[in-house]
């Protein structure tokens, strides 16, 4: 029976580079799959991963009907066993709508992969939907870490160095489209999220002479 699997989890945790080996063992297995993606890191029509790995896909504009795409590729006689979503975050709730309407009416499993929160800790639509319908939420495994080394919990946002917590939902980083400033992210635990310390904070702190002993002591560097 298909199901709606949706696998989140904090940037840095593996996530496309868990949906290039969930789509390599299903065609291992003689399935046939899609791939979609949303704003991947290095570029267009494209699922990469930070290990170097990278396939093509299709992307996912605005008003795309995940629904349609995968009803034209079965009718012209090709087969869809399921579909990898990654940067599911990223999908309007409508498409991710389409999504379930493929587990129930075609039989279609459904892979999403993406962030839960913004650099606001708020939903994204396409995740919040995501949690509301799945038949399964699962959080990776695999941590990503504060420049402290505690667990990662929270997406940052971080503008010329500072980390920002105002501003549009959906900016991706370091693209001209991000200006003014260079827009990077960084992903903190939720004790650092909440002081805005991120790591270039943290190491101008340490180099001044106002910070006491205790805080140093209490969040090492690393």
């Amino acid at each position: 029976m298909a199901e709606l699997v949706f696998f989140s989890g904090t940037m840095d945790c593996g996530k496309s580079t868990l949906a290039l080996q969930m789509d390599h063992n299903h065609r291992a297995r003689g399935r046939a799959g899609l791939i979609f993606t949303r704003f991947d890191r290095a570029g267009q029509s494209v699922l990469s991963s930070r290990l170097g790995l990278s396939t093509p896909a299709v992307e996912v504009s605005d008003g795309l009907d995940l629904w349609d795409v995968v009803v034209e590729r079965r009718t012209g006689g090709h087969r869809v066993d399921y579909v990898i979503c990654d940067e599911a975050q990223f999908y309007s709730p409508a498409q991710v709508e389409q999504l379930a309407r493929l587990v129930d009416e075609m039989d279609v499993d459904v892979f999403a992969f993406g962030i839960t929160s913004d650099f606001r800790t708020q939903l994204f639509p396409g995740s919040r939907r995501l949690i509301e319908l799945a038949d399964k939420v699962q959080v990776l495994q695999v941590e990503a870490l504060c420049w402290c080394g505690r667990r990662a919990t929270h997406n940052a946002r971080v503008v010329d160095g500072v980390m920002v917590v105002e501003g549009e939902q959906v900016v991706v980083g370091d693209t001209e489209a991000a200006a003014p400033g260079v827009v990077e992210y960084e992903v903190l635990c939720r004790r650092h999220y909440m002081r805005r310390m991120n790591s270039r904070a943290a190491h101008a702190a340490a180099l001044s002479a106002d910070v006491l002993p205790l805080e140093l002591d209490a969040c090492p560097l690393p």
